[in-house]
């Protein structure tokens, strides 16, 4: 039985409307969290660029992607 993306999307829609109503919005984030991959090491990740954002960085990336 094929399955459309739209039927999928559909699923999808309105099994997060059924999460959202029964759990509300925190116990949604909650119970989908639970089936995250969670992928990567984030302490590893989070010392491997030791450049602190500083105004003068964020106001170049501004003038470099606008």
């Amino acid at each position: 039985m094929a399955v459309t993306v739209r039927e999928l999307e559909k699923i999808r829609r309105e099994g997060l409307k059924a999460l959202k109503d029964k759990l509300g919005v925190e116990g949604m984030i909650k119970f989908l969290q639970m089936y995250s991959d969670g992928k990567g090491d984030y302490t590893k990740e989070k010392y491997e660029n030791s450049d602190e954002l500083t105004i003068e960085n964020f106001e170049k990336y501004l003038a470099e992607n606008n």
